[in-house]
């Protein structure tokens, strides 16, 4: 269910803050028995960060709601979205990331970043107070998981990361080469583009 925004909503989100004045206004337009359940939002953002749509996904009990990455990215993608933030309530006003919590968003970022919609934050909030993951550093904590990541993207990654040590073995071999026929270090740098501290550091190694 898309949610009505009035003029003044749809702004440019500098940050979380933004977000929050935003939902916490949502959340208290609800009548005083649906605030006591969970919502799950996703916030839709276009190329320059301006806020184009809340999206209401799930509506459910006083301790969860179910989230489908299906919902949320057809949702994201027919509105045509560049970046999105998740945003759920906790009626308990306990703001502490639960792990359900952290696993929903670490699903939803490795679909992200499958269809190239990434999630920038997800939010946890009450009537009067809220989280960020991003802001306690729990965004980049996830960017790190493998726990949902598939397949064959891990497989991806694997071969990015042998084809990158391969070119730089292949740049320091350069590099060794031409120092040995006394080129300039700066000339070096600039064919290899290797720093000249780490030019010092294989010859040093090799002399």
């Amino acid at each position: 269910m898309t949610i009505n925004l009035k003029n003044n909503e749809k702004i440019k989100i500098i940050n979380s803050d933004d977000i929050y004045r935003i939902m916490q206004q949502v959340l208290l337009r609800e009548n005083k028995i649906d605030r006591d359940k969970e919502h799950f939002w996703i916030v839709g953002l276009a190329v320059n960060n301006r806020l184009l749509f809340i999206e209401l996904i799930s509506l459910g009990s006083q301790t969860s709601t179910v989230v489908s990455p299906m919902e949320v990215f057809s949702v994201a993608l027919q509105k045509r979205a560049t970046t999105i933030i998740l945003i759920h309530n906790h009626p308990s006003g306990d703001l502490e990331p639960s792990q359900h919590d952290k696993d929903i968003t670490d699903r939803l970022m490795v679909v992200g970043k499958i269809v190239d919609t990434p999630v920038l934050d997800h939010l946890i909030i009450s009537e009067t107070e809220y989280s960020s993951f991003d802001k306690i550093g729990l965004i980049k904590k996830l960017e790190k998981s493998l726990k949902f990541t598939p397949t064959f993207m891990l497989e991806d990654a694997i071969k990015k990361d042998i084809a990158e040590k391969v070119i730089i073995r292949e740049k320091r071999e350069i590099a060794k080469a031409l120092k040995i026929q006394n080129v300039a270090e700066d000339i070096i740098a600039q064919c290899t583009g290797l720093p000249i501290k780490e030019i010092n550091a294989i010859t040093m190694v090799e002399d």
